[in-house]
């Protein structure tokens, strides 16, 4: 069991955070009166007291608060974390939704360090409950009990604006209903390899989703990305997820022949493309769905038998 070392907010981006003795915990938002509260995902950030002392001892007159974070914490080792764990405060429950992050502007502090903490050790989470947190409060933290889920839209309008994104809402709806999960994490991009396989990286090395499903850019067309993306960076394929997938679809339409949807794995992720269009995309997935979960369990580890009685 650790414990709250400190509280800070801001009201405005961009500025060093204050230290306050209590702050109220808004459900589904964060901290209330802190600029970076509301995020989707990223409603409230932690950083280890340790995490902070390691800059200390590189020269560096830093405190709480000064590398934008909320809640810092004392005796739990953040760094060990991962996507769906959860942190728990006064029967309030932040759920783990990121881990690090990329940083666009280099700040002060790496300037002065020629390094930073936050983008390495620093997490962030959604907040399910309501209620008042003090310095010195004990903090637990529990394990992920079911599925960690990131959905990435594959769209040119849609990362415009010029489109909604329906299909991303359907397959998250899908997944709620026939999953249990710990944490669903969204993300509409355009159709670009290098911010897809970033992304699929991210989602796989560092936040260790188990399942990822990509929707769009599977066909013929010149910007359709999302086949070639996935085997780059997948280690092995599984093509019957792909014929299952194709065959149900060529059932409905002979179009589904031209879909190049790969299905794969890295690491312990599952990786799944499917069509852009919501009735494709929710017909691709009822095929594998039965298959799913035991297949993420194989695929990080699990010896149990295959056979199905």
């Amino acid at each position: 069991m650790g414990r709250i070392f400190s509280i800070s907010i801001s009201e405005r981006k961009g500025t060093k955070k204050t230290n306050v003795d209590s702050a109220f915990i808004r459900e589904d938002f964060g901290i209330e009166g802190d600029a970076h509260a509301g995020f989707i995902h990223r409603q409230i950030s932690f950083l280890a007291k340790e995490s902070i002392e390691k800059m200390v001892k590189l020269g560096l007159n830093v405190k709480s608060g000064d590398f934008a974070e909320n809640i810092t914490t004392e005796g739990i080792d953040l760094c060990k974390l991962k996507v769906g764990d959860s942190i728990l405060i006064n029967n309030i429950n932040f759920v783990v939704s990121q881990i690090g992050k990329i940083c666009h502007h280099r700040c002060a502090i790496y300037y002065q360090a020629g390094d930073c903490i936050m983008p390495k050790e620093g997490i962030f989470a959604v907040v399910r409950g309501n209620g008042e947190v003090k310095v010195g409060d004990p903090i637990t933290v529990k394990p992920k009990e079911f599925l960690t889920v990131g959905i990435v839209t594959l769209s040119d309008k849609g990362s415009r604006g010029e489109r909604e994104d329906i299909t991303g809402r359907e397959i998250e709806k899908y997944i709620k209903t026939n999953f249990k999960t710990s944490f669903i994490r969204t993300e509409l991009i355009p159709d670009e390899k290098d911010i897809l396989e970033n992304i699929l990286v991210d989602f796989c090395d560092f936040q260790r989703f188990d399942l990822i499903i990509t929707n769009g850019s599977t066909g013929v067309s010149p910007r359709d990305i999302a086949p070639d993306v996935t085997l780059k960076v997948i280690e092995k394929r599984l093509p019957g997820f792909e014929e299952a997938m194709r065959m149900e679809s060529f059932k409905k339409t002979p179009r589904a022949l031209i879909s190049r949807a790969i299905c794969g794995f890295r690491r312990g992720s599952l990786i799944i493309n499917v069509p852009g269009s919501p009735k494709g995309a929710i017909e691709n997935l009822q095929v594998v769905s039965p298959a799913i979960e035991h297949t993420i369990e194989k695929i990080q580890g699990s010896t149990v038998d295959c056979a199905v009685n």
